[in-house]
């Protein structure tokens, strides 16, 4: 609608393509020790090409390095390095000559790759098209890729921070819904791939089978004299 309306086009004819990534694999994890948990993803996934994103250029060069101490070979990639240095950690990247660039969100744009088999977030990133664009840069060639996210609550509370638009209570509003959604994407127990594609307003059948919902047997049991409990106690302190 904002592209209509800036060109002034009338009666334009509009295509929309689906959204749905099929060969993507969606799967979120707590992110309790998961600097240990991705060295075991990583190597599960030995010589495949992957994109780590993290929210600080700090944590992009810390991570990159540890990485390299441990025998993969990564290098860091955010807007604080200088043009050379960001211009050769892509041309290896691109011509497979390692495996991991761990970088922000300056990492992407107009990068095609099309062997990245895995992206993953080590921080949550501030709202669905963000997470949406960025694990759509796995799978380019059509082959069986995923994305990982590592998730801890604090990262919301964390995220609120920078949410504040100073002078602008409005945007402020639109940056927390979309936290907001971003959170619950982690933290539904439904099909991840249903909600994404209901995000953007596309239908979508319940299950996928290629989340870690829908390839998850969840072991369910009635908590209702448990909760009654436990509100009881709080009522009567």
């Amino acid at each position: 609608k904002d592209i209509l309306q800036k060109l002034a086009l009338q009666n334009a004819a509009v295509f929309v393509s689906s959204f749905n990534r099929a060969n993507i694999h969606y799967f979120i994890t707590p992110k309790h020790n998961s600097y240990e948990r991705l060295a075991q993803y990583l190597n599960k996934h030995k010589g495949e090409a992957g994109i780590i994103y993290t929210l600080s250029r700090k944590s992009a060069e810390t991570l990159a390095e540890r990485l390299n101490d441990d025998g993969f070979s990564a290098r860091p990639y955010h807007a604080g390095l200088d043009k050379t240095t960001r211009d050769k950690h892509q041309e290896l990247f691109q011509k497979d000559e390692i495996n991991i660039i761990v970088a922000t969100v300056a990492f992407g744009m107009g990068i095609n790759k099309s062997n990245v088999r895995f992206v993953v977030h080590m921080d949550l990133p501030k709202n669905i098209e963000g997470y949406y664009q960025e694990t759509g840069r796995a799978g380019r060639d059509g082959l069986k890729s995923e994305a990982l996210l590592f998730y801890s609550s604090g990262d919301v509370m964390k995220l609120k921070s920078f949410a504040t638009v100073d002078g602008n209570p409005e945007q402020t509003r639109i940056m927390l819904r979309k936290l907001a959604q971003m959170a619950d994407f982690c933290e539904i127990r439904t099909c991840r791939r249903k909600y994404l594609l209901s995000y953007f307003g596309e239908n979508a059948p319940e299950r996928c089978d290629s989340c870690d919902v829908c390839l998850t047997d969840y072991v369910t049991f009635d908590g209702t004299i448990i909760a009654q409990k436990a509100l009881s106690a709080v009522l009567h302190l």
